[in-house]
């Protein structure tokens, strides 16, 4: 008698199959495809007057531009109408995030189920606006002072329009609500988040690049060694996207049958997971850390001691310096329990958990289950802000071993990539188990 495992095609390529089989699965499918495909026509149309020499070489000089061009999926490179990608809704949800516990309104709208999120969800919206100005309009000064582009209004007396400024911000502005506006159709009428699919198809539409880069390379051990690197670290970034800890719930409730009243008592768990917080502290460390090696780039023009201090700076935070590497992965670490802790306050999971009847066995219900939980948290939180750190400093440490110093390998894009990749996987999991289908994972 065969096994399961060992009947008709691999379980991967078999629950692929049964998911184009299913017809309103298939639509899902496709109508993602569909939106990633439009997304990246977008990011091929070039505003006007733009100097595409002068600017890769700017990108070759700048890391905060390239940073912020892994959230547009190389759409900045090309000063694209898509240039800003999603950057500025992410920046205006996180910034909503760490408002909620502070302002009263925010709190009292986080409370009120389905109806408070798409309120708190609107003002996200509001906000991803000027931040999307504010944005634009500085990508616009830096790529004008490079000799990118011309035309860009600095203030009166400048020799810049106005108007081409405006139209120039309006294209930007107008990019970045339509990528959030197909990345919310994605998740409506698509499969898996679509935020997170346009940044993944963003930077996997840069691994042609990198797969090229990688193939100049004369350094067979050093590419080698880049590989199982690569490949160690994927399986890394699985197991801790995927590890947490459950901690046993039991719910009581009380019924009528026949008259009478029984007890009844159901246990379950609450999974918390290792790595809560993402890639979120590694966003907020490497905005920080770029900073002032960019900002400094531009002042190190001058003559005078301004100008000595800014040449200190460039070479403090130059990415082949190790204390740049080591800032990054300490600033990462402090924002991966910044971040959790606030998640988790908002969560208020003692509260909901008494309120629906539930207990940890053996903890008290309301302040002590806090107390547990937060004890718990802090505990687990540790391995993920630990990995986070490693993760920031990979690039370094691959360059080490590897004595490969023109590739760097792209950590924080693999754990993009790897943790939509699982979140998308488990979203079809969950259609084709309803559906009666054997899914993609065990």
């Amino acid at each position: 008698m065969m096994t399961r495992e060992a009947e008709g095609p691999p379980r991967l390529f078999k629950a692929a199959i049964d998911a184009f089989r299913i017809p309103d699965l298939r639509t899902r499918i496709l109508f993602t495809l569909a939106m990633l495909v439009i997304f990246r026509l977008m990011a091929q149309v070039p505003i006007p007057g733009i100097d595409q020499g002068r600017l890769d070489s700017l990108f070759n000089s700048n890391q905060l531009l390239g940073f912020l061009d892994l959230f547009s999926g190389g759409a900045l490179r090309n000063m694209s109408v898509a240039a800003l990608g999603v950057f500025p809704y992410i920046t205006s949800s996180i910034v909503i995030q760490f408002l909620t516990p502070v302002i009263p309104p925010l709190q009292r709208l986080s409370r009120e189920g389905e109806l408070g999120r798409q309120r708190i969800n609107r003002i996200v919206h509001f906000m991803t606006v000027p931040i999307a100005l504010a944005q634009g309009y500085g990508q616009l000064q830096l790529v004008q002072q490079a000799g990118v582009i011309d035309g860009v209004w600095s203030g009166p007396g400048s020799s810049g329009d106005p108007l081409t400024t405006v139209a120039m911000l309006a294209s930007l502005v107008g990019g970045t609500m339509f990528l959030v506006w197909l990345g919310e159709l994605i998740t409506e009428k698509g499969i898996g988040n679509g935020i997170s699919l346009i940044i993944f198809g963003g930077i996997v539409a840069g691994f042609p690049g990198l797969i090229q880069q990688f193939a100049d390379q004369t350094n067979a051990l050093g590419m080698l060694w880049l590989l199982v690197f690569g490949f160690a670290i994927i399986a890394l970034i699985v197991v801790f996207t995927e590890g947490h800890r459950r901690i046993p719930v039991q719910y009581g409730r009380s019924i009528f049958r026949g008259g009478r009243m029984y007890r009844q008592s159901g246990a379950t768990y609450l999974p918390i997971r290792v790595n809560s917080a993402g890639m979120i502290p590694l966003i907020f460390a490497s905005s920080l850390v770029i900073l002032p090696g960019t900002v400094a780039n531009f002042v190190g023009v001058r003559e005078d001691w301004l100008g000595s201090i800014a040449d200190f700076f460039v070479g403090l935070f130059d990415p082949t310096n190790i204390v740049y590497w080591i800032l990054f992965a300490g600033l990462t670490v402090a924002f991966a329990f910044f971040y959790t802790l606030i998640v988790f306050q908002q969560q208020n999971l003692a509260e909901n958990l008494q309120r629906n009847g539930g207990f940890v066995p053996g903890i008290r219900p309301g302040q002590p289950t806090q107390d547990y939980l937060n004890r718990v948290i802090l505990r687990i939180t540790w391995g993920g802000a630990i990995f986070l750190g490693f993760i920031a400093f990979v690039p370094f440490l691959a360059s080490l071993l590897t004595d490969i110093q023109a590739l760097i390998l792209p950590s924080i894009s693999l754990l993009i990539v790897v943790g939509v990749g699982l979140d998308t996987l488990r979203q079809l999991e969950a259609q084709l188990l309803m559906r009666n289908y054997e899914g993609f994972l065990r």
